[in-house]
């Protein structure tokens, strides 16, 4: 009987084959960088010794490169170090000669690596996002030219518009109908105590744009359910739910899912929380995720919606500000890896418990009878505006194009009247569901809670034809649908673009220095109306302010 000795390899030597393999199969090309030694540590699961270990071997036989204060970089595998190079590669280098189409390997992903990415050594006293040229798949154009909305500005909010801002994002758009009140400080580090009872959304973007000023910003101080147009939704690239409710989560997750975006949804509690990516066609989506019971809690708040409209206004959770840098900072990073195409684990939930500081993923499973499984077709963009289009004019649209039966189909309920049973009384309403109060429902005669009639179909044969758009609770920019029974069309009111969707609050924000060293600040937010700027100055305690 032949015994062979039992080949045994240390972990360094492990990873040095891996990354031997790479230069071997071409992967790696000679004169690319590394990755940051913090990302490969992450990558191969090992320690910091044992990497150092392995890149010192591998700086030995000639492989690699250690360039001071810049990183590691590959060279040419030759003649001198083709052997040794086979010999580390070993089973690494057989997986690489693996004809195509044939069974992935398994086992650890090898590095991702940018061998296109040119090389470009910036200046650091000037370029303020110069660090990141140094990732190697760090793409500064797809950064720069993002389009992230970030939903929620609470304590989770403040974190990843934070980050989005550090990162250099190109554009940020927050959402927030909330004011900030003095609790909100203990957790939120883009608020101040002058901030009292002012709108979240629009401080946020205030300090977003101070932290850098080359972001693009835009807010919107409303509720995400109903006062946010979809074509907004349409033009993102991520959107980030920094949400505290089910309703809003449901609400964000079919709008993302109708024109096919992805969303990073977070939630936190105490000390712990949880982060997911939702990609539509791509796993489980939110609405998956929820039980059966959760389900049919929504239902019965839905039972009566002007009461479910006020308990998701008073919705409140405990949180602490460092599980919200946690879960902010793991948003914040799946957002940026969507931007740049990396990998990331759609349908799966990644918990981490920071009593115990565990963190574990784990997979949703997709509902085939989700109710969020729903997009949108192709988009008519008109050029129509919420404020000046009749429900009469768009339902005439669609009855070109699908005949006579066609109807419209509204997002929103509209409540059409009030009828009380106790005194038998009937009042004629006609307002968005979101415009009624919970009092405004209680009988002006008797005082009971009224019986609300409800519809978002228009079929053509309303006495309120003439009411517009915007008069019915349709935000700007939106897409609305429309049907005849068997065939669904979208139209889009592409003429509320330019001022739906700028990206310019607080472009004027600047900040000189007078002789004697004090700050003068020009008006901390510049509404531009009509194209044109701003022109008289005011002055009051030491500031200059603009006017509109």
């Amino acid at each position: 009987m032949k015994i062979e000795r039992i080949s045994h390899k240390t972990l360094a030597e492990a990873v040095a084959g891996k990354l031997v393999a790479s230069l071997v199969d071409g992967s790696l090309k000679p004169g690319t960088q590394l990755p940051p030694e913090r990302e490969l540590i992450i990558k191969f699961g090992i320690s910091r010794a044992t990497l150092r270990e392995a890149l010192k071997t591998l700086e030995k036989h000639n492989f690699v490169e250690s360039r001071p204060n810049v990183g590691w970089f590959a060279l040419q595998v030759d003649q001198s170090n083709l052997t040794r190079a086979k010999e580390m590669a070993g089973r690494n280098g057989e997986q690489a000669d693996r004809p195509a189409g044939s069974e992935p390997p398994t086992g650890p992903i090898r590095v991702p690596i940018a061998p296109d990415k040119p090389i470009r050594i910036p200046n650091l006293q000037k370029d303020r996002l110069g660090t990141f040229d140094f990732i190697s798949w760090w793409d500064r154009e797809k950064v720069q030219n993002a389009k992230v909305m970030v939903v929620g500005a609470g304590a989770l909010g403040n974190e990843v518009i934070k980050n989005l801002a550090l990162m250099g994002i190109g554009h940020i758009f927050i959402v927030d109908f909330d004011k900030i009140e003095l609790a909100n400080l203990s957790r939120s580090v883009l608020f101040r105590e002058t901030d009292s009872n002012r709108s979240k959304a629009e401080i946020a973007a205030a300090r977003a744009k101070a932290v850098n000023p080359q972001v693009h910003i835009q807010y919107l101080n409303g509720d995400i359910t109903t006062k946010m147009g979809l074509g907004v939704f349409r033009r993102m690239d991520v959107v980030i739910g920094c949400l505290d409710n089910r309703e809003a989560r449901l609400a964000v997750n079919r709008f993302c899912y109708w024109v096919n975006k992805p969303w990073v949804d977070g939630a936190i509690q105490e000390l712990l929380g949880l982060v997911r990516v939702f990609i539509p066609g791509q796993g489980a989506c939110y609405e998956c995720t929820l039980t059966e019971q959760a389900l049919r809690d929504l239902s019965l708040r839905y039972s009566c919606p002007l009461l479910a409209r006020q308990n998701i206004l008073l919705g409140k959770v405990p949180t602490t500000p460092t599980i919200a840098s946690i879960i902010g900072a793991m948003q914040s990073q799946e957002a940026l890896k969507l931007i740049n195409n990396m990998p990331v684990q759609p349908g799966k939930v990644t918990h981490f418990n920071g009593m115990v500081n565990e963190m574990h993923t784990t997979a949703y499973v997709p509902r085939d009878d989700c109710e969020s499984h729903w997009a949108y077709g192709t988009i008519t963009e008109l050029p129509a505006r919420v404020e000046r289009t009749t429900l009469d004019d768009l339902l005439r649209i669609a009855c070109a194009d699908l005949g006579l039966n066609a109807v419209i189909e509204l997002d929103q309920e509209l409540v059409t009247k009030f009828e009380c049973s106790n005194c038998h009384t009937v009042e004629e309403v006609l307002r968005p569901l979101s415009e009624v109060t919970v009092e405004a429902g209680n009988c002006p005669t008797c005082g009971v809670l009224r019986e609300a009639s409800l519809t978002h179909v228009i079929t053509g044969e309303e006495t309120f034809l003439h009411r517009t758009l915007a008069s019915v609770g349709v935000p700007p920019l939106h897409v609305i649908r429309a049907h005849n029974g068997e065939e669904y069309r979208f139209y889009e009111l592409t003429g509320d673009l330019a001022d739906a969707l700028h990206f310019r609050d607080f472009e004027s924000t600047i900040k000189i220095e007078d002789k004697k060293g004090n700050h003068i600040r020009l008006k901390d937010k510049s509404q531009i109306k009509n194209g044109k700027e701003p022109s008289v100055l005011k002055i009051r305690s030491s500031r200059v302010r603009l006017r509109d």
